[in-house]
């Protein structure tokens, strides 16, 4: 399949850009104390998993009590100031290190647009981490829906129709094989999957897809796929 084909990239942003498992994971060995340093990984993200099932809502208000889910599972630090402290560094996860410069260049050929579960509070903090690279974009408070339900995909095909652009010409660009490949891809969407836990096992910080979607394009990074683009 050829990228001449697309005018459209629409992009996960937490986990495809944002690394949010590095911030989760640093957050938890920082503020959690002595116990914290002891866990692996994945000790963090299975109750971080449950945690977020269990406070669903928007990113930049319920993480603390997140926070305080994880901390009462694995007997970490669990008093107000660390649960604030929590929430508060979730606005500073750290892009990853190819996202901004891979974004730039793809900024030239297609217009970019969001789509994101996170809140528009959460999101202006990651589009400003990434350099504003967006055309668009749409949160989950404008889709009313969170990814993976389809609704949220009608919403932004509707949006994005009223400039004029086809579902045929929309190439959607993910890491959640969860949120985004195996829905995208059965609404009739063409998919790239950004692989960032390319070589490690399991999903991380991210919930199990049940089965992998197998993409159009699929990379380790987005600096390959800016470079698959500008190589064709």
């Amino acid at each position: 399949m050829s990228f001449k084909r697309f005018k459209v990239l629409t992009f996960d942003v937490v986990g495809t850009l944002i690394d949010f498992e590095t911030g989760i994971l640093d957050a938890f060995r920082s503020i959690g104390g002595p116990a914290a340093a002891k866990l692996t990984d994945d000790d963090i993200f299975a109750p971080y998993l449950a945690g977020r099932e269990k406070f669903p809502g928007r990113s930049s208000q319920v993480m603390r009590d997140v926070y305080l889910y994880v901390a009462h599972e694995l007997g970490l630090t669990a008093t107000d100031g660390a649960a604030d402290a929590f929430q508060a560094s979730v606005l500073q996860w750290p892009a990853f290190d190819d996202s901004a410069e891979a974004l730039d260049r793809l900024r030239r050929r297609f217009r970019l647009v969001a789509m994101t579960n996170a809140d528009r509070v959460a999101f202006t903090a990651y589009a400003h981490t990434l350099g504003w690279p967006f055309h668009d974009s749409v949160t989950v408070d404008e889709a009313q829906f969170p990814k993976p339900d389809p609704r949220f995909f009608s919403y932004n095909l509707g949006r994005q129709s009223a400039f004029g652009f086809r579902q045929d010409e929309i190439l959607h660009v993910a890491q959640s094989q969860y949120h985004d490949i195996g829905v995208a891809r059965s609404l009739g969407y063409s998919v790239c999957w950004i692989q960032r836990r390319m070589n490690q096992e399991g999903f991380g910080g991210s919930p199990h897809p049940g089965e992998v979607t197998e993409p159009d394009f699929h990379f380790a990074t987005l600096g390959e796929l800016a470079d698959a683009v500008e190589r064709e």
